[in-house]
């Protein structure tokens, strides 16, 4: 029996998250660490005025935030945020998703379907995707 080189090309849509934990930029620091601790997630989307602005994560809070010295609790997640936030169709593949991830040293991506957001994929989602199908 031969082995897979390469998964196959689900759709993201059956793999991402489409529980999204959303966070005002206006949200210091030390509550979104507290938002994601208590999330078990490793980001949030940042949601101004209705739409998505940006995302924060766990590398932001801690390469652009703690390790800058910044304060945690006065420091707010707009000064922190990657933005704008990048998106993936749902239709798109797992490879295509991390080829972006990689091509811009990102870890998140938002899951779109018709233009909204609709779900959000990590890299850790992706390694146990592939991992499943023995693509690693």
């Amino acid at each position: 029996m031969a082995i897979q080189s390469r998964p196959p090309q689900r759709p993201l849509a059956v793999m991402m998250r489409r529980t999204m934990r959303t966070i005002s930029p206006d949200t210091t620091l030390l509550e979104a660490a507290k938002q994601m601790r208590d999330a078990r997630v490793g980001a949030l989307l940042v949601q101004e005025a209705g739409r998505y602005s940006g995302i924060v994560s766990e590398s932001d809070l801690v390469r652009k935030g703690m390790a800058e010295s910044c304060s945690t609790q006065e420091t707010l997640v707009r000064a922190v945020m990657s933005s704008p936030l990048l998106s993936i169709d749902s239709a798109r593949s797992a490879h295509e998703a991390s080829d972006k991830m990689a091509e811009h040293g990102i870890r998140h991506l938002a899951i779109t379907e018709e233009g909204q957001v609709v779900g959000i994929i990590s890299v850790r989602d992706l390694l146990r995707y592939f991992k499943n199908w023995g693509g690693l």
